[in-house]
This record gives structure tokens, sequence and C-alpha cells, in this order.
């Protein structure tokens, strides 16, 4: 079983940056997958990104070139850098870990337009 915390929600304008985090515990988080996903009011909960234990990263596409996956291990957290933020980015942001499936508590992000 994996522990997640999310942090780093907020409000900010569109084509700003934030930048969340996921501190994880209770395994060794170098062994562990992990992955952002996101639920906007009415909608389905959605895929973002994720961070493979081998090190390899995957996107949405509508977050492709914006959004940074990114680890420290040391640290035991997870990143999720998001720039050029869009109106369409309003959401809860959840980190995942899916080799235990288990999920943090969410994060809310919300971009004025």
């Amino acid at each position: 079983q994996v522990q997640l915390v999310e942090s780093g929600g907020g409000l900010v304008q569109a084509g700003g940056s934030l930048r969340l985090s996921c501190a994880a515990s209770g395994r060794t988080f170098s062994s562990v997958s992990m992955g952002w996903f996101r639920q906007a009011p009415g909608k389905e909960r959605e895929f973002v990104a994720t961070s493979w234990r081998g090190g390899s990263t995957y996107y949405a596409d509508s977050v492709k070139g914006r959004f940074t996956i990114s680890r420290d291990n040391a640290k035991n957290t997870v990143y999720l850098q998001m720039n050029s933020l869009k109106a369409e980015d309003t959401a809860v942001y959840y980190c995942y870990a899916p080799d235990f499936g288990s999920w943090g508590q969410g994060t809310q992000v919300t971009v004025s337009s």
C-alpha cells in the first residue's frame, strides 16, 4: 500500500503556471509508477500524465507540450509542472499509484480566463 498527499493547487490566470506535488509514503518510491488524473465538474476523471518506474513518461494529448511530470525519488515526491494553463484545465487533480490502486485526496486547480 502507498499513501499519497497532493499539494500546490490554486487559482491562476490563463497563461499562467502552477506546480503540483504528490508526496508518497509506504513503499520504495523509485520502484513505483506514478500518475496524475483530473476531474472537471460534471465530467469523468481523465488521464493527464504518468511517470513509469523505468523513467519514461506519457502525456494526454490535451496537455502535451504544456505539462511536465517529474519525480524526486530522494523526496518520494512526484511533480506536475503546468504551464500555459487554459480555462479547460480547471479540475480537481489527483495523484495515482497504478501498481497499488492508490489515489490521493485531490487538489483543486482553477484557471480564470
